[in-house]
């Protein structure tokens, strides 16, 4: 799977929702990680996912900030210490309306803060733009030299 998108979500609730949403309108693969400690490893090829290395590059993350095990915004700063990471968008998708989980959020490197919406429609309409500007419209690094970034 080449061509991925890695969604971190603790909420059995918002990940089908999300996965719903996602795979209405693009034809990628979509890894789940459940808590911050599960999509360190997916990212840095540890623990359950040793050796796999850049296989399991996303070219996108969904990250929630509230996660057992690691918060999100632990796992946007150590996303952003480690060049391999560094340059994969991560987009902020949480239920906080915490003005201080932004202002950290945009500290940390996010590229994008965004509010689950709780209405089912507009969520989905949300997921539908973000997968076409992240994935369409914007141009993303070539996966070959995010390690180099």
């Amino acid at each position: 799977m080449n061509k991925m998108i890695l969604l971190v979500e603790d909420n059995p609730d918002d990940e089908a929702l999300t996965l719903r949403a996602i795979r209405k309108h693009m034809p990628y693969g979509i890894v789940v990680a459940r808590d911050g400690a599960e999509a360190l490893e997916h990212l840095f090829g540890t623990g359950r996912n040793a050796g796999v290395g850049q296989a399991l590059t996303p070219l996108l993350v969904l990250l929630d900030l509230k996660l057992p095990k690691v918060n999100g915004l632990e796992v946007l700063r150590r996303m952003r210490e480690e060049a391999r990471t560094r340059s994969i968008p991560v987009i902020v998708f949480t239920s906080s309306t915490e003005e201080q989980d932004i202002l950290d959020s945009y500290r940390l490197g996010a590229n994008s803060y965004i509010r689950k919406p709780v209405d089912y429609g507009q969520f989905c309409e949300n997921m539908k733009q973000v997968m076409n500007y992240w994935l369409s419209v914007n141009q993303l690094p070539p996966q070959r030299t995010c390690a180099a970034v």
